[in-house]
């Protein structure tokens, strides 16, 4: 398995970017192949010092880093990608894994 990790900064507006990031953004990144599972931070993110610089955490799953990379070269993921200015000009932060789950 392998993932996305996106990190969004703290917006001017939180109440606007939250309604266009589920309402617009979501809608756009879900259709983007082999995406396996999408998952969002809920309310407050903090880190173990206290607040964190995040207004918002995605994780999105993948079969493997090969599989994210050719997600990346498709046209559902430029979407994506380029919708990002429409609501998060702060920029994010997007890192590429591969995970696996320790028991």
């Amino acid at each position: 398995m392998a993932q996305i990790l996106v990190l969004y900064p703290h917006p001017q507006d939180a109440a606007k970017f939250d309604r266009y990031y589920f309402d617009v953004h979501v809608p756009l990144a879900k259709k983007v192949p082999g995406l396996r599972r999408y998952e969002v931070s809920r309310g407050a993110v903090s880190g173990p010092g206290g607040p964190s610089p995040f207004h918002l955490v995605a994780i999105l799953e993948f079969d493997s880093l090969a599989a994210i990379h050719k997600a990346l070269e498709t046209p559902e993921c430029r979407a994506a990608t380029d919708d990002l200015k429409n609501f998060a000009p702060e920029g994010v932060q997007i890192q590429l894994f591969d995970s696996e789950i320790l028991t």
